[in-house]
């Protein structure tokens, strides 16, 4: 069916959350401690819903399992990948994601996570952890066993616009201050290196040493942008990563726009401004799907979107 799919956010309360999901985007959020938003997922975790057209009520999911041709019939056992909105009142907790081999044989045969990072916003000030300065596996358990975090962690200086790709095995957090668009995997396996001794309910919460130390790269190395940009008529269209499970754009529209649909599908989040798609109205925090052979499209409006497809 021609017919584009609007989804349901589910969120998710998080200690380092805070309230700028509502301030920002106007959800309903459940709490002023809310951390992430859940906006195009088929996750068992957070599996969000259709709310438009004849889909109406699916999951993603169910829809994924039952209408594989919506999404070009392609051939992967679960949705392969999941948007998210995170705000981040406090820091997040230092963390490493595994690669699929890794996570297949020790996660139940979940996918491993590779994922990005498009800066929203964030405080004048703000900064990210991205990698480490450990040259081996051995100066890595030494460091770790020595809690020499500040020597550890690589800390860099971020603004709006900012992107980030965080291969699996890359040492990351997103810290205070920091509103972040993530696409990534469709996995919710995070190993947990270091969380500035906080508690919760009066306890630590869990570290992943073990885990962590077997999956983090050594050394170091950045990974390299190629951010070509298209320039359209009434739209720019920005190349953020290609990789073997995304590939990632932003686009802002400053008037009418003809784009045309030839992948799988695109999924596609509004981030800032208002405007139509084919005529639907459609505004910031808005996030929906363009299914298979959906054809041609026009986006018209003042408009800054996020757009990714495998």
């Amino acid at each position: 069916m021609k017919e584009l799919l609007f989804l349901k956010p589910v969120f998710k309360e998080m200690i380092w959350g805070g309230t700028r999901l509502k301030v920002d985007f106007h959800y309903e959020i459940p709490s002023n401690n809310t951390g992430e938003c859940w906006a195009i997922s088929a996750h068992q975790n957070g599996d969000c819903e259709i709310i438009n057209g004849f889909y109406k009520g699916y999951t993603l999911s169910k829809l994924w399992s039952e209408h594989r041709d919506i999404f070009g019939n392609v051939n992967q056992e679960v949705f392969p990948l999941l948007v998210k909105i995170i705000d981040a009142k406090d820091d997040l907790s230092i963390q490493v994601h595994p690669d699929d081999t890794y996570a297949k044989e020790n996660e139940d045969g979940s996918l491993g996570k590779t994922e990005c990072w498009y800066i929203l916003d964030c405080d004048e000030d703000a900064e990210i952890v991205i990698g480490h300065n450990a040259n081996s596996k051995d100066e890595l358990r030494e460091m770790i066993g020595k809690n020499a975090w500040t020597d550890l962690i690589r800390i860099l200086p971020i603004k709006k616009g900012d992107f980030f790709q965080i291969e699996p095995g890359t040492v990351h957090a997103i810290k205070k201050g920091t509103l972040i668009l993530e696409t990534q995997q469709n996995s919710d396996i995070t190993y947990r290196l270091y969380d500035y001794g906080r508690l919760q309910n009066g306890k630590p919460r869990e570290l992943h040493l073990s885990k962590s130390v077997d999956v983090i790269r050594c050394p170091h190395v950045d990974k390299q942008a190629n951010h070509e940009k298209l320039e359209y008529p009434n739209a720019t269209k920005e190349h953020l990563v290609t990789c073997p499970y995304y590939t990632v754009y932003k686009i802002e529209i400053y008037g009418k726009q003809e784009f045309t649909q030839d992948k799988p599908f695109t999924l596609i989040s509004i981030i800032e401004g208002s405007g139509e798609i084919d005529g639907i109205p459609i505004h910031k925090g808005d996030h929906f799907i363009i299914p298979s052979d959906y054809g041609t499209y026009q986006l018209t409006g003042n408009l800054q979107l996020i757009a990714s497809y495998i």
